[in-house]
This record gives structure tokens, sequence and C-alpha cells, in this order.
């Protein structure tokens, strides 16, 4: 799956604009915005890369706490990003977005470690796309009406009802991130008239990886390990996106 993470504000401006036009203030939500993704993609990857520890039914403490895993995350997104979890630059707000964020994933996974630690039980549920969700609820009752995040997708796609797309992710998903010549991997953000005065829109498309495949891909209708019927998706299918908020 590609990443793009905007560490830099020349990287900052390859993205598309509703206006086409950056300033300061612009620029640095579209690092916040990449800077939250990239921290919950790390999240992510951590539950994915320990799915065989957590399933496991021979073990029963896994040893996967909330420390670990948070050293895990950091390692994943530094060696993902090539910047540190929390530079010194930071802005107040940028810190207070990132330690919610972290607080939120320490959170669910203490509040989960009765599930990830069951003996005698295999497949447990504990998925990536299960664990952000939750993060994600989490995140947004710690910070506020500041900010949230979400994992959203093509509506044809969701599993979940609560991960359905809104009308502004809708069209930003079937007029921008399925056109033919998008520049794939492009987030798209604007400036939109929210429940709380203006706000900050972004949407980063998520493309489907190899290790996507054994619950989205095919038999399209064979049903995975979750339950669901797969979506017979291909790698580097459009699969999700993350939409971040910004109210301050």
């Amino acid at each position: 799956m590609r990443r793009i993470f905007l560490a830099s504000l020349a990287t900052a401006l390859i993205v598309a604009s509703g206006s086409g036009v950056v300033v300061a203030d612009t620029a640095e939500r579209v690092a916040d915005g990449h800077h939250l993704a990239a921290v919950l993609r790390a999240a992510r990857s951590v539950v994915s890369n320990n799915q065989p520890l957590i399933n496991d039914p021979s073990k029963g403490d896994k040893g996967l706490t909330p420390e670990v895993f948070l050293d895990q995350l950091e390692a994943t997104y530094t060696e993902t990003t090539n910047q540190p979890l929390l530079p010194d630059d930071l802005s107040d707000l940028q810190r207070r977005l990132i330690t919610t964020q972290l607080e939120a994933v320490s959170e669910v996974v203490a509040e989960h470690q009765g599930l990830i630690n069951t003996p005698d039980m295999g497949f447990k549920g504990f998925i990536p796309a299960v664990f952000a969700r939750l993060v994600n609820e989490r995140f947004g009752e710690k910070i506020g009406g500041i900010a949230s995040v979400k994992v959203t997708a093509p509506p044809d796609l969701v599993r979940n009802r609560k991960a359905r797309p809104d009308g502004w992710e809708t069209a930003v998903i079937e007029d921008k991130f399925l056109a033919p010549g998008w520049d794939k991997g492009a987030a798209w953000y604007e400036m939109v008239e929210g429940e709380q005065g203006p706000a900050f829109r972004m949407l980063i498309p998520e493309y489907y990886s190899a290790s996507c495949l054994s619950c989205h891909g095919e038999p399209a209708g064979e049903v995975d390990v979750t339950g669901f019927p797969k979506e017979g998706g291909q790698v580097g299918d459009l699969g999700g996106a993350i939409s971040i908020t910004l109210n301050e």
C-alpha cells in the first residue's frame, strides 16, 4: 500500500487543494492530518503484525501490553516515515493531537487485554479495522470537538454502518479518488462549513495491499475469517480512506 507522509511543506504541496492556494495555516493542517493518519496506520500495522500471537490458542499472556504496543508503534512509525513520532518542533496543538491519539491507542489495548490473553481461543476478532474504529472513537471522546479521525470506504465496500462515508466523503471518493487520471495516493483537502463553523477536512485514500486480500480479495463472495463475504479486491484497488476533520 502506497503511503504518503507529509513531514515537510514540500511534500504537503503535492496534495490537491479546493482553492488551489496553500497558505501557512493550511499547510500546517495538511501536515497535521497526515501525521494523525500515519500514527493510525502504524498502530494498525502493529495489530496486523501481531495477529499470529493474538490468535495463538496455546498461549495465555501474550505480553502485548500497552507499553509494548506503543514501543512497536513508535518503531513502525519511525521506520515507515523516517521521522520521530513526537519531534521537538511540534506546536502545542500538534502535540496535543498526537499524544491524545497515543493515549487512545493505549487505552484500547489495555481494555482488550482480557480478550488478547484468552487461552484456548483462536481467532479473537481483534483485527486492524476493528481496532482502528475503537481508537478513532476514543480519540474523538478525548479530544472533544477539536478534531476527528475516521476510516471509511466507498459505500459498496463498507462493512460497518459506523464507517459509512458522509456526503462530503462520498463525493470526494467518487469524483476524485475513483476518477480517471487521479494521482494515485494523493489526498484531497478543503475548508467546508461544519456544524461548528468552518472546518478543515481531509481525505486520504488507501489501497489494498497483499495482506488485505485474505479478507477483501478473491473469490468474491467467499466468507472470510471475520464472517463477511470477500469483495474480490485486487492489490492496488481503492479499499478505503482516512477522513480527518480539524475544527481549530
